[in-house]
């Protein structure tokens, strides 16, 4: 690649700095720029507690200039309540489980970002994630893929990333391992070598997750009932609750079959379907319950890689994620359009949750995907 102006997301993590390193190394010309999007952080006591934007920013700073690099701290907030987090409150409030971090991915850093960067005078943007572009010469597409380290892999937060985007995007340590990408923070002595990986998304950061929607959304309690529609217990609000969830139910449970008197585990509940006609959270005992089990689903506010959904379908063995910390499995897709598909899986689907991404591939190759609208569980 000819020597380039690439603009580089400095989170303040170590992706991000060995990004930066690694293209400059290159040859090009690499200007780092921190991204604001959440405002709290300087007037809240309590958000701060719980978000490093600051610390993150002093961070990213340092590695700038270890690196010998311009940093520019840009502030995205305002469109990131109107993009991100006005949808994120929405969804919650319509029962739904909502996943920012890929609306964010669409809506911020390769939308709001990438325009900055092209008023920057880049030709190239590039980020600390997982994963890969590749320029198909038979189709002349750009494609999506997996990072090479698979317990790293980050496509599916970037599915929606059109032709556009992906022209313009770079993954340098989605060719990498997490292992070396320390290992070359360390050797190059850079400040954030040995920082934790952050998780979750920053306006929420590690608060308890209920704390935080308890400032936004009310709470309307109900009963908690079990498959045979007895009251076992009451919930809070059916949006603070979300399929699958086991925590924070407040139901004693049963003991297993053939435990001790006075002694034995109990089997555990799990949510397994909310009713917003009637307010009602609907719970099962046991991690396999049918009513846990999804042989298919249909999702909606599809976006494909491509620009239009896969062709020949049936000739070609697909696999899917309906949430990030899953292995792939095995499906068939059908009535598939520009908005909508379905999937028909091999295997039953646990806890298959609305308002989550389908994520669609074929072998590494990342074809795009949609949000969950509904799924057909066991009886």
């Amino acid at each position: 690649m000819s020597k380039q102006r690439i603009v580089v997301g400095l989170s303040g993590g170590v992706d991000s700095a060995v990004t930066a390193y690694l293209l400059k190394q290159q040859g090009h010309e690499v200007i780092g720029i921190f991204m604001k999007n959440w405002e709290d952080d300087d007037t809240d006591e309590e958000n701060s507690k719980y978000c490093s934007s600051n610390i993150d920013f002093v961070d990213a700073a340092a590695v700038a200039d270890v690196l010998g690099i311009e940093i520019e701290h840009v502030n995205f907030a305002s469109e990131y309540r109107d993009r991100v987090f006005s949808e994120f409150l929405r969804e919650y409030q319509a029962g739904r489980t909502p996943n920012p971090d890929i609306l964010c991915n669409a809506e911020i850093k390769f939308k709001a970002f990438l325009d900055h960067a092209m008023r920057l005078g880049a030709e190239k943007i590039a980020t600390g994630h997982y994963a890969r572009v590749r320029l198909n010469p038979q189709s002349g597409l750009h494609e999506l893929l997996k990072g090479l380290d698979p317990a790293k892999d980050q496509s599916y937060f970037l599915h929606r990333l059109n032709q556009a985007q992906l022209s313009k995007t770079l993954f340098p340590v989605g060719e990498l391992h997490k292992t070396e990408v320390r290992r070359i923070a360390d050797e190059i002595g850079l400040p954030n070598a040995k920082k934790k990986d952050s998780t979750g998304i920053c306006f929420i950061g590690e608060r308890p997750f209920r704390e935080f929607l308890n400032r936004y959304i009310s709470k309307e309690p109900g009963p908690i009932k079990d498959p045979k529609g007895r009251t076992i217990a009451q919930h809070v609000g059916l949006s603070f609750y979300t399929l699958g969830q086991r925590q924070g139910l407040g139901i004693g449970g049963l003991k297993t079959k053939g435990a001790q008197k006075g002694g034995g585990e109990h089997t555990p509940w799990f949510v397994a379907r909310k009713d917003m006609q009637t307010n009602t959270l609907w719970a099962v005992q046991g991690h396999d319950h049918p009513w846990l089990q999804s042989m298919s689903l249909t999702a909606q506010d599809a976006s494909w890689t491509s620009g239009a959904p896969p062709a020949n379908v049936a000739q070609v063995s697909l696999a899917a994620k309906t949430r990030y910390r899953q292995n792939d499995s095995a499906c068939v897709l059908s009535q598939a359009t520009s908005d909508t598909f379905a999937l028909h899986f091999t295997d039953p689907q646990w806890a298959v949750t609305p308002g989550q991404s389908a994520v669609l591939y074929d072998g590494e190759v990342c074809l795009g995907g949609g949000v969950i609208a509904s799924a057909h569980a066991g009886e």
